[in-house]
């Protein structure tokens, strides 16, 4: 019986774990293939608009709120309401617009897998082939 306990109790965990993880994805035709989370902040909040090969930057978000994306913003070491006020700032001075913010991550997948140099967030077990994986951050790390 412990036996069975005991099987159930890591099957659980083992689905929890695999819910936190959260994979940042940019459309294929991006000029890199990895990023660092101090990378992302700067493209989330506007400091980088621009890819290597000076292509725009495009960001998307999550609308709800959600592990997701709350794994996502604790990686970046910002709340969401920090990061909107950031957004604000920029939007009212003139130096950019704030993400355009998807409804469900399957959305945000396709709106990403569409727009070229286009970056986002969703669970990792969401992720297509249609989409290039820059990182994956696990609830640990976020």
């Amino acid at each position: 019986m412990i036996k069975k306990i005991l099987f159930i109790f890591f099957i659980l965990m083992g689905w929890q774990a695999a819910q936190a993880q959260v994979a940042v994805i940019a459309h294929k035709a991006v000029p890199v293939d990895q990023i660092s989370s101090a990378e992302l902040l700067d493209f989330y909040t506007g400091d980088i608009k621009l890819w290597g090969n000076d292509e725009a930057v495009i960001v998307f978000d999550l609308k709800p709120k959600g592990e997701v994306k709350e794994v996502f913003y604790k990686y970046l070491g910002k709340s969401p309401s920090r990061m909107k006020s950031v957004w604000m700032k920029k939007l009212l001075s003139g130096e950019g617009d704030p993400p355009e913010s998807m409804k469900t991550e399957k959305e945000l997948l396709e709106k990403v897998m569409e727009t070229p140099g286009s970056i986002g967030f969703v669970a990792e077990d969401k992720v297509t082939d249609d989409v290039k994986v820059l990182a994956v951050i696990t609830r640990e790390e976020g």
